[in-house]
């Protein structure tokens, strides 16, 4: 039985958007008359690519299938792709491969104790463990301080695993924690989007991106755009319910965990010298005397309890107890 995944549409949607990003002028052609379709027209972008239009017809029609690194290397030349965006273009084409079995089931990995040790020696930076869904998997006490808002969410699941991606679309209250939240949320679906990429058979991935596509239409929007993203860094400002406005520096690293599934380890700091960095410390002392370290634990099989049973299910919780979890 075939097991690839149907990825034509995503195929076909990536290589149309970005043929329409690119003009004449920039690739180099000579332009003349009316053009019908915004951008490059097909047999431009053959041409471009040294391959005939009837064949790249083909390809943004989504049969990837047998196709040469080569020739994925001329296409993303020809498209001007970005690495990320030419790693997305390989991924989508391996995904297409047949399968010589059933893929196994990713299961969710322990962090192991050695990476919390590592957690819990960082003081003066915000550090913590995420999956490429998103999920907050490990913390050290100054992030569980940090990101309070996003894990006293009514978005975490049954598990209180907080979840960065269902917080900035379900929760309102991540327009205010976020000063650029147009910015975040762009960033959450093009890391979302390289994650199916490189996973297309991860049943808790697609569970969560059709939970945000029914739930959100900013997450439709920006799901729509296809843009990818697999490396990036940068500056956060943050409107902290105890420290303040919070202008961070912050940078992911790879944390090769497990050959299935992939996991950064990343950490928030302020600038030297700043009023970010007096408040930074501030919010590391109230950590470090009143906010246990809060490490969530995956299990080894990933929750399918519908959005809103989980939410309803946090509502009753809550009217029952109104005092934070324990840990």
């Amino acid at each position: 039985m075939d097991q690839r995944p149907d990825n034509r549409a995503d195929i076909r949607d990536f290589l149309a958007d970005r043929r329409a990003r690119i003009t004449p002028e920039q690739a180099g052609l000579p332009t003349s008359g009316r053009r019908r379709v915004p951008g490059l027209r097909r047999e431009e972008v053959a041409v471009l690519a040294g391959v005939s239009t009837e064949w790249y017809t083909r390809l943004e029609k989504g049969h990837i299938n047998g196709v040469s690194e080569d020739v994925l290397d001329a296409v993303a030349r020809a498209l001007r792709l970005d690495e990320d965006e030419r790693i997305y273009l390989f991924d989508l084409a391996r995904a297409a491969q047949p399968a010589g079995r059933t893929p196994r089931r990713r299961k969710a990995v322990d962090v192991p104790p050695r990476v919390r040790w590592l957690l819990d020696s960082i003081t003066l930076s915000a550090a913590f463990v995420t999956n490429g869904r998103l999920d907050i998997v490990a913390t050290n006490a100054l992030a569980r301080a940090l990101f309070s808002p996003v894990f006293d969410s009514p978005t975490v699941d049954e598990r209180r695993l907080p979840n960065f991606a269902r917080y900035y679309f379900l929760d309102p209250g991540s327009h205010h924690f976020v000063a650029d939240w147009d910015q975040a949320v762009a960033l959450t679906a093009a890391l979302l989007r390289a994650e199916a990429g490189r996973y297309p058979h991860d049943k808790a991935l697609r569970e969560l991106i059709g939970e945000l596509s029914t739930l959100s239409t900013d997450f439709r929007t920006q799901w729509a755009v296809h843009d990818v993203r697999i490396h990036h860094s940068g500056v956060k400002t943050f409107h902290h319910p105890d420290a303040g406005p919070l202008e961070l520096t912050y940078q992911p690293l790879d944390l090769p965990l497990s050959p299935r599934e992939a996991h950064s380890l990343t950490l928030y700091t302020a600038e030297p010298g700043t009023p970010a960095e007096d408040r930074l410390k501030l919010l590391a002392s109230l950590a470090a005397t009143h906010t246990p370290t809060h490490t969530p634990a995956p299990t080894a099989s990933p929750s399918t309890q519908s959005p809103r049973a989980a939410h309803t299910d946090h509502e009753a919780q809550a009217a029952a107890d109104p005092g934070p979890p324990a840990d």
